[in-house]
C-alpha cells in the first residue's frame, strides 16, 4: 500500500508549534481529531495556552472562529440563534448565534448549566443544528474544542455522559518545560498569531479526511480495538464503559493517528496511545479506583496481536 501523502500535516502541526512550545504531542492529537472528524476536551487550569492552540489552528487551516465564554445565566439561545419577529417582512427572521462556525471554542463549558451544555449535542454529533422546527446546516468541519475546569472548581457543573460521549478526546495540556517558559519570559520566541501562515484551505482538508477513510485497519487490529473496548465494560472498577459509539470513535481516531505518523494503516501502538485520551472521559469508575490504574489494567490485560 503506497504511503500517504502527509506533508500538509506535518507543516500543519509544525506551524502551530511556533506559539505552542513543548506541546507537540497535543498538537498532534488536536490535529488528529480534526482529521477524524470529532471534536476535543481540554480539562486543564488557565493559562496554558489553550485559547491561543486553537486560534493558531483556525488561521493555520484558513477558517473563521467563534469563542463563547461559558457562564451560569447562558441560554441555548446565546449560542444557537434566534427567531426575531420583523414587523415590516411580517414574519420571523433567524438570527445565528455563534456556532454557526468552522471552529468553535467552548471556554469553560461546564460552568453553565447542563440544558444550555445540551444545546451542544445535536451540533456536535450530527452538525447541524434544529431550531424552531427548522434544520440549520453547519459548517462540514464543524469541530469544537471545550475547556472545562476541575470538578473541584468552584461554580461547575459536571458534564453529563451523552455530551462527553460526543468528544473523541479529552486531553490535558499542562505547565511548560521550564526552557520553554523562560523562551516565552525573555521575548526570545514571541507567543503571537503573527507568526502563523493560513497554508491549509478547506478543500485540502476535505481531502486529508479523505486519505483517513483510506487508512487500513487489518480485521486483527480492529478485533483488538474491540476486546480493549469490551475489557472497558468488564472490568470491576467500572460502572460505565465505552459505548459502541465510543468504539467507533477510537477506531476512526486511530486512523487519522496513523496519517499524522505518515502511515497508511493502523497498529495496535496507536491504539495503545490514544487508548488514555479516548476512554478517560467515557468511563464510570467506582469509588476509590484510579482511572490512570483502570487504563493500564485494561492495556495489560488483553494480549497484542502479533503480525502475520
Amino acid at each position: 500500500m503506497p504511503e500517504p501523502n502527509t506533508a500538509k500535516i506535518t507543516a500543519l502541526i509544525q506551524e502551530i508549534e511556533k506559539v505552542i512550545l513543548g506541546k507537540k504531542d497535543v498538537i498532534q492529537l488536536t490535529v488528529t481529531a480534526l482529521l477524524a472528524g470529532g471534536h476535543v476536551l481540554f480539562e486543564d487550569i488557565p493559562g496554558v495556552g489553550k485559547t491561543m492552540l486553537v486560534k493558531s489552528l483556525a488561521k493555520a487551516i484558513h477558517s473563521d472562529f467563534s469563542r463563547i465564554q461559558f457562564t451560569p445565566d447562558l441560554l441555548p439561545s446565546d449560542i444557537l440563534g434566534v427567531s426575531i419577529f420583523n414587523a415590516q417582512a411580517n414574519q420571523f427572521e433567524f438570527r445565528s448565534g455563534p456556532i454557526f462556525t468552522t471552529i468553535l471554542l467552548a471556554d469553560e463549558i461546564n460552568r453553565t448549566t447542563p440544558r444550555t451544555q445540551a444545546a451542544l449535542l445535536e451540533a456536535m454529533s450530527e452538525r447541524h443544528v434544529t431550531i424552531d422546527n427548522h434544520t440549520y446546516a453547519l459548517n462540514p468541519h464543524f469541530f469544537v474544542l471545550a475547556t472545562q475546569n476541575p470538578v473541584s472548581y468552584a461554580g461547575t457543573y459536571p458534564l453529563p455522559e451523552a455530551q462527553l460521549d460526543r468528544f473523541l478526546f479529552r486531553l490535558h495540556i499542562g505547565y511548560p518545560d521550564f526552557a520553554d517558559e523562560l523562551e516565552l519570559l525573555t521575548g526570545e520566541r514571541e507567543q503571537s498569531l503573527k507568526l502563523i501562515h493560513s497554508f491549509l484551505s478547506l478543500e485540502e482538508l476535505t481531502a486529508l479526511k479523505k486519505q483517513v477513510d483510506k487508512v487500513y485497519v487489518d480485521e486483527v487490529v480492529a478485533r483488538y480495538a474491540l476486546q480493549l473496548v469490551t475489557t472497558s465494560r468488564q472490568h470491576p472498577s467500572v460502572e460505565l464503559g465505552v459505548s459502541p459509539r465510543g468504539a467507533m470513535a477510537f477506531l476512526q481516531g486511530a486512523k487519522a493517528y496513523a496519517l499524522t505518523e505518515n502511515r497508511s494503516f493502523v497498529t495496535p501502538g496507536d491504539l495503545q496511545k490514544l487508548l488514555p485520551f479516548v476512554f478517560s472521559h467515557r468511563l464510570i469508575l467506582t469509588g476509590g479506583a484510579e482511572m490512570s490504574e483502570v487504563l493500564h489494567e485494561i492495556i495489560d490485560s488483553v494480549p497484542v496481536p502479533v503480525r502475520r
